[in-house]
């Protein structure tokens, strides 16, 4: 720097005092003191966060077969409908759209070149007035005459100095904003992570440190120049103070970049995980209420069960469906005193294996996708890093679970979308589990074949048509009242045939299955309910012989009233008979029993125990009755949970194909299940496989819906009206040509037009708020990649999410 040769020289006057010399700056940065030795402090977690919105956290992928007491103390908070919470990490903020990689770089590098241009300029003296701001502030006598006059005393020479060093300083921060070196720094290095971080900022601190120590930035001297000022000259008589000085100043230096580059954050982790395994007396205290700690346990006063259960779970002997079968047992036996004592005494007796599910079985044989018993969900994919999704929701986990459930879900592809193996399988072994747990009934229907899960997964399978079966069906669904018999099994048989009235259908069953049910005790078989619809007048004269002997006058003016309407105009009973002649074939010869010895399984044990069901229809050699069949137990099950009173258990039925299952009065009951703690899963191809009138209306009564790869436009256009629109912000960006009027512009336009081209032109940007579909119809049939499915989820309590494009890895 320019001094106008006056540094270092003493004042001219008689009568100034010569000021203390200050000690010279070291040779080598002075040693800053080490910490002194204590205690270690507690090694804290560190949150692991993912880098990007599409990358995955640690705790968000569980290991399979890790222990029990990990898995319950992982954390579960609360999230939006959908999110697979265990071990939830939230994504980091949203960053705006910033300048690129090169831009970046380039601004920086331009930004440092001019600041040092602009420091030579200064220290050479080329600066006009630079001064002026100084001796505005300071007394005159310490300045040479003239505006570029320098320090003619010691104190004009100090305070030039710290005149420097903030100038320097204020140069500095302005070449730091405007090169943007935060973004820069945070880019390249800081998103690196350790230990790129740590040794980036120590070779950072090491540079500086050198640079600081040799006088090439101002620090030393006008930190001494103050010192001075404030303390005295003598101060620097003792050479301990000077090192204590120069330590600070090293100390000072080093600690913004001890801070950037999280040294103690870095620290405190290597010696957390350098930590032996088996000392865990400072995390004893606050494992005492974690919730492999049993603590509802504890706060009941049942400290006994609650250490055996401890003890189970950390010696590995419970599983996780043991742990939720107990959490819920424990819950049901707190609204009934009366059971606390015999379940602790089995606790006592048994532990985990206390309180188990009717088959006996603690957990399924095999698992194809990834659960969470506690909070019962289970994860069918990941959200994909796509505009169409919000920020916070690109890379999460979407798991689906009762709440959602219970809104019944309606799931549309073209076969081999994967809904089978990606979203039916991993839900029917989700409610599995939760049956074992005791929290659930499941009911899944599927083709002979289908990929629903293993035969000892399931507590009963029923296979129609395979003479093997174990187990039959109830067509009447386990009813004693002809009347609600009648018309769940008229909506079976003729719920889809547009030009009948299922009502008058059902009028037609209960004027035949009343009769029957008094005269016999039990409702008619397959065979003898085809006789009485065809009218045949043995069947009927044997009817009418059993109700004159038992004296039932009431029912024989039903058998009356139905001789009398039958063969008339819009008689339903031909079709009614037509549809039960699919059930009459040879192939089903034993099912359908209703006699005094047959044991049929009702639906209505769905709604009593947790029990997991499956049906095997024959699809293949009889697939028109195998809708039939599908029709009527979706009309059952909506049915008989709608009239439950004890609605503990979540009951749900999954069709793998609802092909021509869906009617008026069941779109009606499926809008009932959500109020009855009760859902169903239905399938489709396309939505054309309902009838046209009920398309609206089953896309309004369930709450979750799911559009996979490769449906058609058509379908895709009604799930975009009943996904409705939202609201986006576009910009629309038009050109317009430059004309210039001076000769001089328009010669330079001309020359830019013969190098580049182009013409000279100017954007004008337009921004807008529009209202728009969430997913047009043609990006539903274009746009959705193989593999994925764009669902849209609703909760009982009325969450909403919207529609998420979601790679299905279930």
């Amino acid at each position: 720097m320019d001094d106008d040769g006056t540094r270092g020289v003493r004042g001219s006057s008689a009568d100034r005092v010569p000021g203390p010399v200050l000690p010279p700056p070291p040779t080598t940065p002075p040693r800053v003191p080490a910490p002194a030795a204590g205690p270690r402090p507690a090694a804290t977690p560190v949150e692991q966060r993912p880098t990007r919105p599409g990358s995955a956290s640690p705790a968000e992928q569980p290991v399979p077969g890790a222990p029990v007491d990990a898995w319950l103390r992982t954390p579960r908070p609360p999230q939006e409908p959908g999110v697979w919470r265990y071990g939830y990490t939230p994504p980091p903020p949203e960053e705006p759209e910033g300048v690129s990689n090169r831009s970046l770089l380039v601004g920086a590098l331009i930004s440092l070149l001019s600041a040092l241009l602009l420091w030579s300029l200064w220290r050479n003296g080329y600066l006009p007035y630079r001064l002026v701001p100084l001796k505005l502030f300071t007394p005159g006598e310490w300045w040479n005459p003239g505006t570029s006059g320098g320090p003619r005393t010691i104190e004009g020479s100090d305070a030039l100095t710290v005149y420097e060093a903030i100038l320097f300083g204020l140069l500095a921060y302005g070449c730091g904003r405007i090169g943007n070196f935060s973004e820069l720094f945070r880019r390249h290095v800081a998103d690196r992570g350790q230990p790129f971080l740590a040794l980036a900022a120590a070779a950072a601190a090491g540079l500086t440190q050198l640079l600081v120590w040799k006088e090439a930035l101002p620090v030393v001297r006008p930190v001494l120049v103050l010192v001075a000022s404030v303390a005295g000259g003598e101060i620097y008589q003792s050479q301990t103070v000077v090192n204590v000085i120069y330590a600070v100043i090293a100390a000072a230096v080093l600690y913004p970049y001890a801070r950037l580059g999280r040294w103690r954050e870095l620290i405190v982790a290597r010696r957390g995980t350098a930590a032996p395994a088996g000392d865990g007396t400072a995390a004893t205290p606050a494992a005492a209420t974690s919730a492999d700690q049993w603590p509802e346990l504890r706060t009941a006063g049942w400290t006994d069960a609650a250490d055996t259960l401890t003890a189970e779970v950390r010696t590995g002997r419970m599983n996780d469906v043991d742990v939720a079968r107990l959490r819920h047992a424990w819950a049901l036996a707190t609204r009934r005193p009366d059971r606390l004592a015999p379940l602790a005494e089995a606790v006592l007796r048994t532990g985990g294996a206390a309180a188990l599910h009717p088959s006996g079985h603690r957990d399924l044989p095999r698992r194809g996708a990834r659960h969470d018993v506690l909070t019962g969900q289970v994860r069918i994919g990941r959200c994909a890093d796509d505009p169409h999704n919000p920020y916070v929701r690109r890379g999460t986990g979407l798991a689906l679970e009762p709440a959602l459930l219970g809104t019944s879900l309606l799931a549309v592809g073209p076969p081999g979308a994967g809904k089978t193996a990606r979203l039916i399988r991993p839900v029917v072994e989700a409610l599995a589990l939760r049956a074992l747990a005791g929290q659930a009934a499941v009911l899944a229907v599927g083709g002979a074949g289908a990929p629903l899960g293993p035969d000892d997964a399931f507590d009963v399978v029923v296979r129609l048509g395979h003479p093997g079966s174990a187990h039959d069906i109830d067509l009447y669904g386990g009813t004693t009242d002809p009347d609600e018999a009648a018309a769940v099994l008229a909506e079976g048989l003729v719920g889809d045939v547009g030009s009948l009235d299922s009502r008058r259908a059902a009028t037609v069953l209960a004027q035949l299955l009343g009769p029957y049910r008094a005269a016999h005790g039990h409702f008619p078989s397959v065979p003898e309910l085809r006789e009485l619809l065809d009218g045949t007048p043995a069947a009927l004269a044997g009817l009418r012989a059993s109700l004159e002997a038992a004296g039932h006058h009431a029912m024989l003016r039903e058998l009356d009233a139905r001789s009398r309407q039958a063969g008339g105009p819009g008689d339903p009973a031909p079709a009614l008979a037509d549809r039960v002649a699919l059930l009459d074939r040879p192939a089903f010869t034993g099912f359908f029993a209703t006699g005094p010895d047959a044991r049929p399984f009702s639906l209505r044990a769905l709604g009593q125990h947790p029990l997991r069901v499956r049906v095997d229809l024959p699809e293949r050699g009889h697939a028109e009755a195998s809708r039939l069949l599908t029709r009527l137990l979706l009309a059952q099950f909506t049915a008989i949970t709608a009239a439950r009173t004890d609605t503990t258990l979540f009951a749900c039925l999954v069709l793998d194909d609802a092909t021509h299952a869906v009617t008026a009065e069941t779109v009606r009951g499926i809008r009932r299940l959500r109020s009855v703690n009760a859902g169903a899963v239905l399938a489709l191809r396309t939505v054309d496989d309902v009838p046209e009138p009920l398309h609206t209306p089953l896309l309004g009564a369930v709450g979750c819906t799911a559009a996979f790869s490769g449906i058609t436009t058509w379908d895709g256009k009604r799930f975009a009206e009943a996904w409705g629109k939202e609201w986006v912000e576009t910009r629309e960006v038009a050109q317009h040509t430059v004309f210039a009027d001076q000769p001089f512009t328009r010669a330079l336009h001309a020359l830019r037009k013969l190098v580049t081209g182009k013409a000279v032109t100017t954007d004008a940007v337009t921004v807008r708020q529009v209202e728009r579909e969430r997913w047009s119809a043609s990006e539903l049939a274009y746009a959705v990649p193989a593999g994925h499915a764009v669902i849209r989820l609703a909760t009982v309590e009325g969450e909403h999410a919207p529609p998420l494009l979601v790679h299905l890895d279930g």
